[in-house]
Order: C-alpha cells, then structure tokens, then sequence
C-alpha cells in the first residue's frame, strides 16, 4: 500500500468512527459498532471498511443491513470532509476476528486452568 493510500485509509477510518458515533441516527446502529481496518485500492475506486461488532447473529445483521443503508450518507459525508478527487466506493465487510481472538483465548486458559 502506498503512503497516500494509508494515508486516506487512516483518515477515513476516523472520519467514519466519528461519523458512525455522533451523525447517523440509524437505531440499528446503537450497539458497539468499531471500524477495525479501512483498506483502500490504490486507484481509489473502492474502500472496503472492516466492522467489529457486539451483540446477538440477529443484531450483527441489522448493524450491517443499517450500514450499508447508511452508506450513501457517510460517503456524501466524506465528500464534505476530506479532500480528495474522487471518494471511493464503500463496501461494509464484517470483521469477527476480534470475537475469535477472545474465544481462542478463553480456550487457551479454560486449558491451562485444566493443568
């Protein structure tokens, strides 16, 4: 990744942590909702935006229904915001990495406690 990709990759990471936190009024997006990774394609047509989410199977599917009606908004958002050329194309992709990070490691003390 290219030093100008990172650097829009960390300020739209931002952008949309701040945008999710105080301007959308989705109800289905009140829960714990955290922007893990921002990954922007070096020609800056699409950003994909990683999601760690809290709750229920049933919650995480309204948070991603919620944000991907909520795109359009923050893109436009973000076109108010930063500047650049051309905002890219956001696609929400679900990040459950931090949930199995936490369950491997509860499997790793509940084996330790058993020794």
């Amino acid at each position: 990744m290219s030093r100008k990709t990172e650097r829009v990759s960390s300020l739209f990471r931002e952008e949309i942590s701040n945008l999710l936190l105080r301007e959308v009024k989705d109800p289905r997006l009140a829960g714990v909702i955290s922007i893990t990774e921002v990954m922007i394609t070096p020609d800056l047509r699409s950003a994909h935006i990683y999601v760690s989410m809290m709750g229920s199977e049933e919650e995480k599917k309204g948070i991603m229904s919620g944000l991907e009606s909520a795109s359009g908004f923050i893109r436009r958002e973000l076109a108010r915001r930063v500047e650049i050329r051309r905002i890219p194309d956001l696609f929400f992709v679900r990040d459950d990495s931090i949930e199995k990070g936490t369950r491997l490691l509860k499997l790793l003390d509940e084996e330790s406690k058993k020794r």
